[in-house]
């Protein structure tokens, strides 16, 4: 049933993979739990789901996780009764549970500025230069890493300063490339990847030593390696990097509507964190700096 559900959101709901692979480790899981306690998935009550996401908040788990869960099985569930291979959605009284809404973490100028520095004390070889246009579209695009990870030749245009890319829900959009970031790009295009490509062929722009796309994972640990040397925060992540391009530009003057687009957000709503971390750093402002701020 986990199988069918899953070709489901695959093939006919058209989900990425990401999405489904997290859809999956939810369900497996709550699978095992089920076993444990001798009930098949079919014949889960609304009991055995509460006891399972008791032991998630139990073991650790936080409540962004566990609302996730709950959304995992609400839809598995509702597919089983849809196909009639269920008798009843366990889900169908719980409500999710409630999130505080968490400002995301980012860089100030100056450190985002010392991290897209760092492959440069490693000279002018390829991995270095790889590493400085890794580093820079990162930050100057707000990409996400599985987007840059695919990223491939054809969707650069360095003439005009333009990338495209295919975000969530298969939705392609347009991004600018600043001229930092577009001026390390063509010196990796131009003098490092050719020499990663060794006699191989490659469609993506990112490649490893073995002249194969970066991937996902690596890239995490590229960018996880060049915050240490920077002498960043250890929490600090890829996914910091687009939260600080995107407080960067609205602190700017960019609006709204345009960072939604850029950052590929369905929905206005999520794009609007960003006023509360702008807000939130000016509240700071204020109360470092005015004589009766504190």
């Amino acid at each position: 049933m986990v199988d069918a559900f899953l070709d489901h959101l695959l093939v006919e709901r058209g989900l990425s993979h990401n999405t489904v692979d997290a859809y999956a480790r939810d369900l497996v899981q709550f699978a095992g739990f089920a076993a444990g306690c001798g009930v098949a998935l079919a014949e889960v009550t609304g009991s055995n789901v509460l006891g399972f996401l008791k032991l998630q908040r139990t073991s650790g788990r936080s409540a962004r996780t566990v609302a996730r869960r709950v959304s995992s099985l609400r839809g598995f569930y509702r597919y089983l009764v849809r196909e009639r291979l269920a008798p009843a959605d366990p889900l169908a009284r719980l409500d999710s549970p409630r999130l505080w809404r968490t400002l995301p973490r980012m860089l100030t100028r100056e450190q985002a500025e010392s991290l897209v520095q760092v492959p440069a004390a490693d000279g002018e070889g390829p991995r270095a230069l790889r590493d400085r246009a890794l580093l820079e579209v990162l930050y100057a695009t707000g990409l996400r890493v599985s987007e840059l990870s695919h990223l491939r030749l054809g969707e650069v245009d360095l003439t005009v300063g333009y990338l495209r890319t295919v975000g969530k829900g298969s939705k392609e959009r347009i991004v600018p490339v600043g001229t930092r970031a577009q001026q390390a790009l063509s010196a990796y295009l131009e003098l490092a990847r050719p020499v990663l490509l060794r006699s191989g062929a490659s469609p993506h722009v990112f490649l490893n030593r073995f002249g194969r796309r970066l991937s996902r994972q690596s890239i995490w640990n590229l960018v996880k390696a060049s915050c240490r040397r920077a002498g960043l925060p250890a929490d600090t992540s890829p996914h910091t990097l687009r939260h600080s391009f995107a407080t960067h530009l609205l602190e700017g003057g960019a609006d709204l509507r345009s960072l939604q687009m850029m950052l590929g957000h369905a929905d206005l709503a999520t794009t609007q964190i960003y006023t509360h971390v702008t807000r939130e750093r000016l509240r700071g402002v204020v109360d470092k700096h005015h004589p009766r701020g504190k």
